[in-house]
């Protein structure tokens, strides 16, 4: 792992004069030391002491020889919590009765994760710092789970549930999978199958591999330390997390020390690194791109005790180097390799089967594996004074700092932002001026909160050109006024990894800003985010990070030079899926409209907007009056003409409140009552999933007020697919006979907006040939004959632009 370490006769010779060294180097069961790792430890041991972070040599090896047996009581714990629903801490071997009649876990992963979180946490204890963690690959959290049990580092509803006895601990395992529902179907144990809220310090769920590697570099502020577990499958492919290097800059990013958990194998299949070629060529491949390779036993806990070491002090020297002009962006990013077997520790080790179930049968039935787990859980266990002994020591070493369970980054909660000066416009304009200085604004008042800003496509392409020239793209070596090495603008053609930038920081200030159709592919990467806050809310710890829009711009109805491809509502659609009270779907149809969102979206905690807003110039709709009660409200009376059962139209989207307009007045000079109501915000007027939805839901009041129950006839016009809306909306839309909805049809084409209007049927004419259906009339009666024959697909199109 570095050069000048000693050789195996001086390692001999210091073994023969320091007894804790010698007892460390036995190691513990499974849990073996190689003389690699042996030198490193020997040079960990004397810098600590040379550094003054540990009184003397004995006290580091003792530590180091209780990480060994926490260790294997952690890899033994791990397989019970897969297999048995009791612990014989006696040692004893497991009978029938004491194995789960349905096994289940992700054991070979979480076994590889054991000494990795093990080593973490150890190198917190010998050097006094609490650094936090994540770990991409969540499905392993038994490991984190049960290391974080022996050491006694849990919140207090796991404390109170698995502390204490014998029997509390047993919890563990039969909560495992053990599917047990509360009364209002939520799991009743404080525990999962993957990293969540209960888990002490985790700060992402894991459950979409690959995220963990985009997101890690953004999340530590500076000052700060984040060690990050990625999967070797993920790594391999996801190659957005190779920029990092070009993207890390010491001035605004805390250190990150990323470590690959290179075990060989995908869920059924080997990975590329399974081999010794194809760990060789990852490792020349990172180092193209800019980080610093560090190879180690990832089998041993040590090993990751000193590898984090080494990569602290290589990134720490390598920052002292770039302020004195030595080196320059990129620095070289020190990334370790722990090189093991897929559920090293256990029978099936390397194998496919390690991955889930190792053992050939289940032990509640099967003899043989019933053998089998007993004679592999045996060099695993520890005598129960021992094991209390060590527990005890990393324990005791945690006193006076900041437990793994409490990190800055496990409890981000800026300061609230102060907001800049809301500057309304009553001509015509781009929606899209008022996010763009409103962001600029609100950067510069706010200088302690880091900006991100996620960009996949062109920020000038969507009207933000001053949030470029104030933040500008982030490069490390810049061509243009518009690029800089400390840019805020995180710039790539991989939406992934942009949203990723700015969901990872949670510690600033965020945009996100992308054509329509390409945000589909941030949808994992939202989602997962958005899940894990709105658990944090529930456990009762609600997530402190400030709220910030994914604008969907350059959008369906005015992206029509660029073929279907570019004409895609499922963003927003996908999203309106999710919890109203996690995530708002907004639809401003104007400058003002949008504006007046801004401060509330920014000052909301754990929680994101997704912001529908064309980028086209669009007339002034509202006032700023109209538009600040539309953001309290979520909709707004726009415009009636009384008379006796009067059409409601509804119009939800900037394009499809100008065709409803164009409607209204059609339906007015013919002598038909009306009343037009802009719908801004859909998720509003929903029915409540859960009492926390209801919380953010239009109250009953408003409802009846702005859609009175004696309004029968209803049409909505949408920016979304009509079923998507309906579906959402049924309370607005009770009666599927009386109600009509327009919208996206998956039609479309190289159209401009009338185009797309038409080849959707989602036009004005077509708003009144379904009030002529609703009002049981000819659609002559409010369309002429030439506009009759061009809705029903006889006549030309252009008589209805």
């Amino acid at each position: 792992m570095s050069q000048l370490l000693p050789s195996q006769s001086e390692l001999d010779a210091h073994a023969a004069t320091e007894a804790t060294f010698a007892r460390w180097r036995q190691g513990y069961g499974v849990i073996q030391h190689s003389l690699p790792t042996q030198a490193a430890v020997y040079r960990l041991a004397h810098q600590l002491v040379q550094a003054g972070q540990q009184p003397d040599l004995a006290t580091v090896y003792e530590l180091l020889t209780a990480l060994d047996r926490v260790s294997a009581a952690g890899l033994w714990l791990v397989v019970h919590m897969t297999y048995a629903r009791r612990l014989h801490w006696d040692g004893a071997p497991l009978a029938a009765e004491d194995f789960k009649p349905q096994p289940e876990g992700h054991t070979g992963g979480a076994l590889n994760m054991v000494p990795a979180y093990a080593g973490y946490l150890t190198l917190n204890a010998l050097t006094g710092e609490t650094r936090a963690w994540l770990m991409g690959q969540g499905h392993c959290v038994a490991a984190i789970e049960a290391i974080n049990l022996l050491l006694q580092n849990q919140h207090a509803e796991q404390q109170a549930r698995y502390q204490g006895s014998e029997d509390a601990a047993e919890r563990l395992l039969t909560d495992f999978y053990g599917y047990a529902q509360a009364a209002d179907g939520s799991p009743a144990a404080p525990l999962g199958s993957h990293v969540n809220p209960h888990t002490a310090g985790g700060v992402i769920e894991g459950g979409y591999l690959g995220f963990a590697e985009l997101q890690y570099a953004h999340m530590p502020l500076p000052g700060e330390k984040l060690v990050a577990f990625l999967s070797d499958g993920a790594a391999e492919e996801q190659r957005g997390s190779d920029w990092i290097p070009r993207w890390w800059r010491a001035e605004d990013c805390g250190q990150t020390f990323p470590v690959m958990i290179a075990n060989g194998r995908r869920i059924e299949q080997r990975t590329e690194m399974g081999t010794h070629e194809g760990l060789l060529g990852f490792s020349q491949h990172l180092a193209r791109c800019g980080f610093d390779p560090i190879h180690f036993d990832g089998r041993d806990p040590a090993a990751f005790v000193c590898a984090l070491w080494e990569m602290e002090q290589r990134l720490t020297r390598r920052v002292e180097e770039l302020r004195s002009g030595i080196l320059h962006y990129p620095l070289p990013i020190p990334y370790g390799i722990a090189e093991t077997l897929k559920g090293f520790g256990f029978y099936g080790a390397g194998s496919n089967a390690a991955h889930n179930l190792p053992l050939p049968g289940n032990p509640h039935v099967d003899v043989q594996a019933r053998a089998l787990f007993n004679e592999h859980a045996a060099p695993l266990w520890v005598p129960p004074q021992e094991l209390q002994q060590a527990c005890q020591r990393l324990i005791g070493a945690r006193q006076g700092r900041v437990s793994e369970r409490d990190t800055a980054l496990a409890n981000r909660r800026p300061e609230a932002p102060q907001l800049p000066s809301l500057h309304y416009r009553e001509e015509a304009c781009s929606p899209m001026a008022a996010l763009d200085r409103f962001f600029v604004d609100l950067v510069a008042l706010n200088p302690q909160l880091r900006p991100r800003v996620g960009n996949p496509d062109e920020l000038a392409s969507n009207r933000l050109g001053g949030v470029l020239a104030a933040l500008r793209h982030r490069v490390c070596q810049p061509e243009s006024e518009l690029e800089a090495l400390d840019g805020k603008v995180i710039t790539a053609l991989n939406e992934e990894a942009v949203v990723s930038a700015c969901l990872a920081n949670q510690g600033g200030l965020n945009l996100v800003a992308s054509y329509e159709a390409f945000c589909p592919k941030m949808l994992g990467a939202v989602r997962q985010s958005i899940i894990y806050a709105r658990q944090q809310k529930e456990v009762g710890r609600p997530a402190g990070w400030l709220g910030w829009p994914l604008v969907a711009t350059s959008h369906t109805w005015e992206n029509g030079k660029n073929q279907q491809s570019h004409q895609d509502t499922t963003f927003c659609e996908a999203l309106l899926g999710e919890m109203s009270d996690m995530l708002r779907v907004l639809f401003p149809a104007d400058h003002n409209s949008l504006l007046a969102l801004l401060p509330g979206i920014y000052q909301a905690r754990g929680q994101l907007a997704c912001v529908v807003a064309p980028k086209r110039e669009q007339p002034c709709h509202f006032t700023p009056l109209q538009a600040e009660q539309l953001a309290r409200d979520g909709a707004l009376l726009v415009e009636e003409v009384a008379g006796n059962e009067p059409l409601l139209l509804i119009a939800n989207g900037s394009y499809q409140l100008a065709q409803m307009r164009r409607a209204a007045t059609r339906l007015g000079e013919a002598g038909f009552a009306y009343r037009l109501v802009y719908l801004q915000e859909p998720g509003r007027f929903r029915a409540p999933r859960d009492t926390w939805e209801q919380a953010a839901l239009a109250p009953a009041e408003l409802v009846e007020q702005l859609f009175p129950a004696a309004c029968e006839k209803r049409i909505l016009l949408t920016h979304m697919r009509p079923e998507v809306a309906r579906g959402h909306l049924w309370p607005l839309l009770p009666n599927a006979a009386s109600s009509a909805v327009l919208g996206y049809r998956n039609r479309g084409g190289t159209l401009d907006e009338a185009g797309m209007q038409f080849a959707n049927r989602a036009s004005w004419a077509n708003v009144l040939a379904a009030s002529a259906r609703l009002l049981d009339l000819p659609r002559t009666a409010l369309l002429t004959q030439e506009e009759a024959a061009a809705v029903a697909g006889k006549g030309d199109p252009r008589v209805v632009r």
